[in-house]
């Protein structure tokens, strides 16, 4: 053997090395890439590993059943929110909606079909979101205005509805869908995964889905590439108006009575799951599993705050300062990113 060949066979386990260093770096890299981006399920693990040392309660059978009766109405909710926020827009009446389609789907006609009671909701989160869609897209009327004006009206004719008393409905079978559970898990809950599994598809695997993306993105640049803007966006609103709509019943559903403070503070709730899952306010961006993880995540804070007998007040800012927080860390995820986008252009 050649001294030149001795040497190459000697060197070819430091070239292997070498190679294999960078992959093995390359692969940390993504690692480190994707648990920045899939921080809420981060967040999530951290609170169910806490709240297991915290309570013994927590994991039990009835807790989880529970829990997940409590996010699934206001889950369904968020994913309306979801969909308009990845237009760049906002929809503070939701929660306003819900409630007066609990109020109505229990309170017209007697409350004793629920298959009429169900159509009467929906109609109405559809109408209502016609008349926001119309003003938004048609009438250049900014998003925040439009459902701030909704959610007075709504609440309003809650409160004229039901002169501040709940209505109970008729109907044998009512809570039905909020009382049955398949194989221990509640059909509530199943019904939100199902709408969550739907509006994932629709986002990123039709041409609806990808034309919401581009409105977020530019409705400029959207408009130019031949997407029909004002269609879109009423769309959106329609849809989200269903969601929400169909949210009121459940709601009424589950609580076995359509209260005029029911859907309060749903506005805000869904916005803080939103944007702690991941969304950008600005529009374009954002997965239908952020949303649902970052329901979860207040539905696991909220549960367990009540499992530690924390006062109500507490509760607020708990949620308050998580509200903070994930505005906090999407921004600073949002400019890292433009100046990632701004270095390589």
């Amino acid at each position: 053997m050649s001294h030149d060949t001795a040497t190459r066979t000697a060197a070819a386990p430091a070239a292997d090395d070498e190679g294999t260093a960078p992959a093995h770096g390359l692969t940390l890299r993504r690692a480190g890439k994707w648990a920045k981006e899939q921080y809420p399920l981060s967040i999530l693990i951290a609170l169910l590993i806490f709240a297991g040392l915290t309570s013994d309660a927590f994991f039990s059978s009835y807790n989880v059943s529970n829990l997940l009766l409590q996010v699934s109405v206001i889950g369904i909710v968020t994913l309306a929110q979801f969909l308009i926020v990845l237009t760049g827009g906002i929809d503070i009446s939701v929660g306003a909606v819900a409630g007066l389609a609990g109020v109505l789907s229990a309170g017209l006609f007697g409350g004793g079909n629920t298959l009429l009671a169900v159509a009467v909701a929906i109609v109405l989160g559809g109408a209502i979101g016609v008349f926001n869609g119309y003003l938004i897209a048609y009438r250049g009327l900014e998003a925040f205005i439009v459902t701030l004006g909704m959610l007075a009206l709504g609440r309003g004719l809650v409160y004229a509805y039901t002169e501040g008393q709940p209505i109970s409905p008729h109907a044998a079978d009512f809570r039905t869908i909020a009382t049955t559970a398949v194989g221990g898990v509640p059909v509530l809950g199943i019904v939100w995964i199902a709408l969550a599994m739907a509006m994932a598809f629709l986002t990123r695997r039709t041409v609806f889905g990808r034309r919401v993306y581009a409105l977020g993105s530019s409705k400029e640049a959207a408009h130019a590439a031949g997407v029909p803007v004002r269609a879109t966006m009423i769309t959106v609103y329609v849809i989200a108006g269903v969601l929400v709509g169909f949210a009121g019943f459940l709601l009424a559903a589950r609580i076995g009575a359509a209260t005029p403070t029911g859907g309060d503070n749903y506005e805000i709730d869904s916005i803080a799951a939103v944007v702690i899952g991941g969304a950008s306010l600005v529009g374009g961006r954002g997965r239908v599993l952020g949303a649902f993880l970052g329901t979860l995540i207040f539905g696991v804070i909220s549960n367990l705050l009540v499992l530690l007998n924390v006062s109500t007040f507490l509760q607020d800012a708990f949620r308050g300062a998580l509200i903070i927080f994930a505005m906090v860390l999407t921004t600073v995820q949002f400019t890292r990113r433009r100046r990632q986008r701004t270095a390589h252009s």
